[in-house]
């Protein structure tokens, strides 16, 4: 077993959030990359598009997520995906930090795992 820890006092502050980038790891053979996400109280990540899938899993708190231009609610328990290319944000008017994990796939991630894969067989 291997646990991969998440280390909050070292989490960087990038693009509105801190984030803690948990996949990819050498450990696991995946076909995505994760990161462990806190937007604080009263902020939001920076609008951003990317080539990319995105799931969103919201694990605490309360936020609202926007997509080209249309907020809608997203608590704790809630996923959210979106396209590739699709310009969006996570916005916390809360005053509690507000804390997701994102995972996000494309094409030549899931190439690489086919390749490792067949390797590792």
């Amino acid at each position: 077993m291997e646990i991969r820890p998440l280390v909050r006092e070292e989490m960087p502050f990038e693009n509105g959030a801190y984030g803690q980038r948990l996949l990819p790891w050498q450990a696991l053979n995946a076909p995505f990359e994760g990161a462990w996400v806190t937007v604080p109280a009263h902020g939001a990540t920076g609008a951003h598009e990317h080539h990319e899938y995105e799931l969103f899993i919201a694990i605490s708190g309360n936020a609202e997520i926007e997509t080209d231009g249309e907020r809608k609610p997203f608590k704790a328990g809630d996923l959210e995906f979106h396209a590739p290319h699709k310009l969006h944000r996570v916005i916390n008017e809360s005053d509690t930090d507000f804390e997701f994990y994102a995972i996000w796939w494309d094409t030549d991630m899931s190439s690489k795992f086919l390749t490792r894969h067949e390797e590792q067989a």
